[in-house]
């Protein structure tokens, strides 16, 4: 198995809370300012900061400044690496249930031959 980085386990930080995962999924559809993303929420500024930061922190998320605006913009790179994690998880998964068929199969064929 590929040993994973830490930024792999940033990632599943960061979208372990609801608020940051729908911060992502609101990026999906395009870049936001922090004001625009911080309104469904009903947290202070600060409070908001702190997922903002963590975001980033993970590379999920980009800010730039420009005047008095910060924007934000998803990183898909490392989403995508955590759907690769996700996928090489359901092909194992598959692997160990596709075995556990084919055993079910042949001691049904034996208890059938008795």
């Amino acid at each position: 198995m590929e040993n994973y980085s830490s930024s792999l386990n940033g990632v599943f930080h960061a979208l372990a809370d609801p608020t940051r995962r729908s911060v992502i999924a609101r990026l999906g559809s395009g870049p936001a300012s922090i004001k625009e993303l911080a309104e469904p929420f009903g947290l202070g500024l600060p409070s908001f900061l702190k997922h903002i930061k963590v975001l980033e922190s993970s590379g999920l998320i980009a800010s730039e400044k420009v005047g008095r605006v910060r924007t934000c913009k998803l990183r898909r790179g490392n989403l995508t690496a955590a759907e690769k994690w996700f996928d090489q998880q359901r092909a194992v998964w598959e692997n160990r249930y596709e075995n556990l068929d084919n055993l079910l199969t042949s001691l049904k064929g034996e208890n059938d031959e008795s």
